[in-house]
Parts: C-alpha cells; sequence; structure tokens
C-alpha cells in the first residue's frame, strides 16, 4: 500500500527567513545572562559596560550560524579564545568559550564525517591546554601544581566526552540508515519474488493447456476438423483469459490501493486458464472455490483430474485458500508439462488444525522429467516447487514433494488452520466427496 510522507519537524516546516529571527533572538536573549557570568570579582552589572557587553556579543554572535556552519563557528571561537588570553582576559570572563567549543565539537562529529570531528576534537583540545598553561605560565603560577594538572584533566576529559557523544549519535544515524535501506531491499525483493510467483502460477498452467491443446489440433487437423475446432477455440479462451489476468496485475502494480485497504495479487481461477466463473474478469483472488474449474480444465487438456474432499470444509482464510488453490494449480501444471501421466487425483483433507493438500499422479515421477523437475535439487532450471515451498512456508505449512515407491508422483502440503473456523454452508462439489 502507498504509505503517506510523513511530516517534517516543526522547525523543518518554518521558512528559512523565521528560522533565522528566531535564532537571533535566541542569541539576543542570552546576551544578559552572559553578560552577567563573565563578570569578574569586583564588577558591578550596572552600569553597562560597553567593552564587556562587546566582548559577550563577540562570544555570543557566532552561535546564529553554528547549525549551518558549525567547523566555522568553532574556528571562530577557538580564535577568539586565544585572542582573550593573548589580552589579558581573566578566566572569569572567557570560561564560556569552551563550553562552547566542546558543544561544536559534538555537533560537528554527529553530523559531518568522522575525520572532520576528529581534527575538531584535536584542535580544540589542543587550544584548549594551549590556552590554559599560557595563562598560568603568564601568571606565574606552577603548571604542575595537583590542582591546576587535575582541571587540565577535566578540559581533555569534557572535549572527549563530546567527541564521543557525537560518535555515538553519529554512529546510531548511520545505523538507523543501514536498517532502513536493508528493510527497503528486502520489501523490494519480497515483492520481486511475490510477482513472479504470481506471474508463473497465471502464466504457466494456461500455456501448458494452449501447447497440449495445438498439440492435440495439429494431430487431428486433418482427419477431426471439429475436435480441432475446439481445441483452437480452448486456445482462444485461455489466452484471452490469461490476457485479463496480466491486465488486472499491471493495473494492481500501477495503482496500488490506497491506505488500509487491502492488496491482491493473484487472478481469479479463470485468468490462470481455469475456465470461466463468478470471478471472470473482476480481479477476483484465486482460491479454492475455481479448484473443479481447475480440475475440468485440466481433464479438456488430456489428464484426467479427480478432485475428493474429506472432513468438514469450512470457511478459511483469504491467505491459506488461495496459497492451497495455487498449490494445485502448480502441481497440475508439472503434471501435464512433464509427467506424461493420465490420471491425477486431489485430495483436500479439512483436519481440526490444518488443511492438507495432496496431490498423486501415475506418470513418469522421476525428479528429471516428473513434476519433480522443478524442485530443489533438480537440474532443470523451473521454479515451480521452490514456489510452493515459499507460499507454504510464509503461512508457517510444510509440503514434501517427490516421486511415489509405486510410480508416479506426489506432493503433499499441510497448512495451519484457525482452530473455530465456521463451517461453509454452501453445497458440496460435483466430484466425489470421500470421508
Amino acid at each position: 500500500m502507498r504509505e503517506p510522507t510523513p511530516r517534517p519537524p516543526l522547525t523543518q516546516r518554518l521558512p528559512h527567513g523565521v528560522r533565522t529571527a528566531l535564532s537571533w533572538c535566541a542569541v539576543v536573549a542570552c546576551l544578559p545572562l552572559l553578560y552577567v557570568v563573565t563578570l569578574t570579582d569586583g564588577e558591578s552589572p550596572l552600569p553597562v559596560g560597553a567593552a564587556h557587553f562587546g566582548f559577550a556579543a563577540a562570544m555570543a554572535v557566532p552561535m546564529v550560524w553554528a547549525r549551518r556552519r558549525p567547523c566555522a563557528v568553532l574556528a571562530v571561537l577557538l580564535a577568539e579564545l586565544v585572542v582573550a588570553v593573548a589580552s589579558a582576559q581573566s578566566a572569569e570572563r572567557i570560561w564560556p568559550l569552551l563550553p562552547a567549543a566542546d558543544l561544536l565539537v559534538c555537533l560537528i562529529t554527529a553530523t559531518r564525517t568522522r575525520r572532520r570531528g576528529l581534527v575538531a576534537a584535536a584542535a580544540t583540545l589542543i587550544v584548549q591546554q594551549a590556552v590554559w598553561h599560557g595563562t598560568l605560565l603568564a601568571q606565574g603560577l606552577r603548571v604542575a601544581a595537583p590542582g591546576f594538572l587535575a582541571l587540565s584533566l577535566l578540559l581533555g576529559l569534557g572535549v572527549v566526552v563530546a567527541w564521543t557523544a557525537g560518535t555515538t549519535l553519529r554512529q546510531r544515524r548511520e545505523y538507523g540508515q543501514a536498517l532502513r535501506a536493508q528493510a527497503e531491499l528486502q520489501a523490494v525483493t519480497a515483492d520481486r519474488l511475490r510477482i513472479a510467483r504470481e506471474l508463473h502460477d497465471m502464466v504457466a498452467h494456461s500455456i501448458g493447456v494452449i501447447a497440449i491443446q495445438a498439440g492435440a489440433g495439429a494431430r487431428v487437423i486433418d482427419s477431426r476438423p471439429d475436435q480441432a475446432r475446439q481445441a483452437l477455440g480452448a486456445i482462444e479462451a485461455a489466452g484471452r483469459q490469461t490476457l485479463q489476468g496480466l491486465r488486472h496485475m499491471l493495473g494492481v502494480l500501477r495503482e496500488p490501493p490506497a491506505a488500509g485497504e487491502p492488496e491482491t495479487w493473484a487472478g481469479p481461477g479463470s485468468e490462470t486458464g481455469s475456465g470461466s466463473g463468478s470471478g471472470s474478469g473482476l480481479g477476483l483472488p484465486a482460491g479454492l472455490a475455481d479448484l473443479d474449474r481447475l480440475a475440468a480444465t485440466t481433464t479438456a487438456a488430456g489428464l484426467h483430474v479427480d478432485v475428493r474432499r474429506r472432513g468438514t470444509p469450512r470457511e478459511l482464510p483469504p491467505a491459506v485458500d488461495r496459497c492451497a488453490f495455487r498449490i494445485v494449480q502448480e502441481s497440475l501444471t508439472n503434471v501435464v508439462r512433464h509427467a506424461g501421466a493420465r490420471h491425477c487425483q486431489v485430495v483436500l483433507d479439512y483436519a481440526p488444525g490444518e488443511l492438507r493438500v495432496d496431490i498423486t499422479d501415475d506418470g513418469r515421477g522421476t525428479a528429471s522429467t516428473g513434476a519433480g523437475s522443478t524442485g530443489a535439487g533438480s537440474t532443470g532450471g523451473g521454479y515451480g516447487i521452490a514456489g510452493m515451498r515459499e507460499r507454504a512456508a510464509l503461512l508457517d505449512g510444510r509440503l514434501s514433494a517427490g516421486p511415489r515407491p509405486q510410480g508416479g508422483f506426489r506432493v503433499t502440503a499441510a497448512l495451519p488452520l484457525p482452530q473455530h473456523a465456521p463451517v461453509r454452508e454452501s453445497g458440496r462439489s460435483t466430484h466425489e466427496e470421500a470421508r
């Protein structure tokens, strides 16, 4: 389904001019606080000193561009730190530059490349340590005093913590992006495989029927023209129905359903050559309701299909109903195309906890020439049994396929069912039901 585009954060929805104005307002609001906290001992807040106010403004104004150009702002703050110490400013005046530089290191490390983050942290650490020790030496203090060494260590620890926090934020962002990219790739792959399965199921059966009918028509076109005409009619019907199914699938792919609507990929049974029925041309999902029509079409192609039902039929979940039909359809296609069989039996067993589907034939039943040529481990290049296994696995079901000891081939699937599914009210099939 089509997901709505998420709304950006409020700050990104604001016009650029409004965001710039808000940044300036924040800086102006912080100026009085910055002015007060940088007063030295003995200074009074009032009257406002122009030199002191200008110094506070010089520290605050560059932060307006911190989000867009953090590297340039960090360079300005470090330069201000060096100039302030060179002009003999006291530590009470310049200390806000130290945490501001650490915050910029965190921002650069989180939003820029790893190399830029390392360069910013190293430059900040070197400048802060040089300024701190230069101030101590200018005042004639002993740099190696334990208290001063502890403060020096604290300055370095602040830079390391800022760089670590920025690295953590960047790694979390990159990890989230990698997860989203992987999820998108998996979704694309799942959709591609699902479309491939549906196209295979939709086309393979009809093409098999067309091939059988064309061969039969070619053999009797001179001796039995009426039978050849019937074969041509069956070929035309199967071609038209398959074309309907392809058009419906292309429509689904081009116009995904709106949010909250179910997405259907499978066409009706008639779209896959199972004859005309209630779902013909409507784009309804194929299900076991189309099984008898599928059996009739396959029987007309020369393979007698006997459908048996055991247990109490019940309303099936749509996914189980569609999966069971596709397994039967693909199995019959394989029998028609590969097994050389004359008879095939389909058994639907409605067990209490699962639906068992069993398809057996009396054909050659070898892995190289029978229905199993599309299975895993065969030398052929088909995907029939692999697709059936994928369908069953998506429903936590089981599927096995292989030759029978007494001859022929067998496909068996077990699909889990809800424990309290309602009993189907519709009548039984015209084919034989056995308990």
